[in-house]
């Protein structure tokens, strides 16, 4: 049967862009930074998530700045690399890798982090005032009502209209891809939220 995408020899960049995106989001930083830092394993503190607000559970501010830093890092540097030498079908591709690679690194089971920095870099990387303006949504529902998934959910949920507003087609699909990514990996959370249950930024999970 043909491949609908075309011949091997013509398609193998794009599915090699998907690998090595994937293989940089899979870098586990808050595993490796707190480890380093002699405190153990991240995944036995509050949540037992690897990013970035759950290593702020462990005391260490900067640390955890870090974390976020190199989380959404490793997603701009994908889909911005990708996007400056092949093209945004690259970019796009090689994004959408880093955030399946954070979200199931290979290398824990497949049992990685929520995805939040890793997102967001991403789309800093294919249409940078989509990600400036996540930032700023979450920033302001984080501070209006204290809860970090909260406001992520917020900023991932409004990443889509965002998308189709100021950038194009292809945007807004990536955009809604790691939408549902994040929201799926926030079920916990929205579980929580309702009940009064989630814990709040600056509190202990």
């Amino acid at each position: 049967m043909p491949n609908p995408l075309g011949d091997f020899s013509f398609t193998w960049p794009y599915y090699a862009a998907v690998v090595v995106g994937y293989l940089l989001g899979s870098i586990p930083f808050g595993l490796l930074l707190t480890r380093l830092a002699g405190q153990g394993d991240i995944r036995a503190v509050g949540s037992g998530n690897i990013g970035a607000t759950n290593v702020y559970r462990t005391g260490n501010k900067a640390m955890a700045l870090l974390t976020l830093f190199l989380d959404g890092g490793k997603g701009t540097l994908a889909a911005g690399v990708g996007g400056l030498l092949y093209g945004p079908d690259f970019a796009v591709l090689a994004g959408g890798g880093a955030m399946l690679g954070h979200l199931f690194p290979v290398w824990l089971r497949f049992k990685g982090g929520k995805g939040v920095a890793t997102g967001v870099g991403i789309m800093l990387a294919v249409w940078w005032p989509i990600g400036l303006l996540m930032m700023a949504t979450w920033s302001v529902t984080a501070l209006l009502f204290r809860y970090s998934s909260l406001a992520s959910l917020v900023a991932f949920g409004a990443a889509p209209a965002l998308a189709w507003w100021l950038a194009d087609l292809q945007t807004t699909e990536l955009a809604a891809f790691i939408a549902i990514l994040v929201w799926l990996r926030h079920a916990r959370n929205i579980v929580r939220l309702p009940r009064g249950k989630e814990p709040k930024i600056g509190r202990d999970a």
